[in-house]
């Protein structure tokens, strides 16, 4: 199961019982904010994209969407989501639980400056019923991402 990955990743941080999993589903932004009983634009949502066919995961907060522009700008490229059936094979995880953490080898990890706006945010820890609550410091400290970029607007 992909939340042992990332249980088993976590591990090693000393931080593995941090992880929550809740008995309903967290697989969108507006049921993951239900469940934590947060605002929904601090849901921490991955999503992922190909470029050249090679995955690529960008984490943005809940209430942000790619800028087609801004996109574009950042990587040469028309933005491209992974065909849903081909996720988990691409990431590692299902759809609806997509996360930074213990991704699959040579997928780089982007974060986002939409997230720069909260002291923490929920992304999800590779179920569709999991999240934990990270700072900005430990979001990139455990997502080790190639670099934050700007590549969303904010709804």
């Amino acid at each position: 199961m992909s939340i042992e990955k990332v249980r088993k990743y976590f591990k090693q941080f000393g931080i593995e019982n941090k992880i929550m999993e809740f008995n309903v589903s967290s697989a969108t932004v507006e049921l993951a904010a239900k469940a934590l009983n947060c605002e929904a634009k601090r849901i921490a949502k991955t999503l992922s994209f190909l470029i050249d066919g090679k995955p690529i995961l960008i984490v943005t907060a809940g209430d942000a969407r790619i800028d087609n522009m801004k996109y574009k700008t950042q990587f040469h490229s028309k933005a491209k989501m992974i065909p849903y059936e081909d996720v988990e094979k691409m990431t590692g995880y299902k759809a609806g639980g997509v996360c930074p953490f213990a991704v699959n080898e040579g997928i780089d990890v982007f974060l986002d400056n939409s997230l720069k706006r909260f002291n923490s945010v929920f992304p999800a820890c590779g179920s569709a019923n999991s999240a934990i609550e990270l700072t900005m410091e430990e979001l990139e400290k455990y997502s080790r991402p190639k670099q934050w970029i700007d590549v969303c607007k904010i709804q």
